[in-house]
């Protein structure tokens, strides 16, 4: 079995919502604020993961993954800017699965792994979700 940050891939890997029961001893989901934004950051294990998945008010999700199974990963750098340039929120080492409350707006969301960085422009709209999936192809 592969390890992954320490864990073995099968822990880490995507769920879906489902209808099944959710172990609340497993669930380490905290909402945390930054700058008078709102975010989530978790997904570690099934229980945890289909609990974020079924959270609600965030209005951007994020998702990160790696390799040719997509395989969650917990260890991303996350930087979202508005179009002036300034910092909105600026996280270290989160995931898989982050899901933030942002004000409607246009916004740069800058995600980092072991170096390698993905950027993504995004516009979050009133009443809508925005759904972003950052991959990278390589598990070093």
């Amino acid at each position: 079995m592969a390890m992954l940050s320490g864990l073995p891939a099968t822990v880490v890997q995507a769920a879906t919502v489902t209808n099944e029961p959710i172990d609340p001893s497993a669930v380490q989901l905290e909402p945390q604020q930054q700058n008078g934004v709102t975010y989530l950051s978790g997904g570690i294990g099934l229980d945890e993961s289909r609990a974020i998945l079924q959270t609600k008010g965030y209005n951007l999700h994020m998702t990160f993954s790696v390799g040719s199974g997509n395989q969650y990963i917990p260890d991303v750098d996350v930087a979202i800017q508005n179009t002036q340039g300034s910092s909105v929120l600026t996280l270290s080492k989160v995931g898989p699965i982050v899901y933030v409350q942002l004000p409607p707006g246009k916004y740069l969301v800058v995600t980092a792994r072991s170096g390698q960085e993905k950027r993504s422009d995004v516009e979050v709209k009133s009443g809508a979700v925005r759904d972003l999936q950052f991959h990278w192809s390589d598990s070093y």
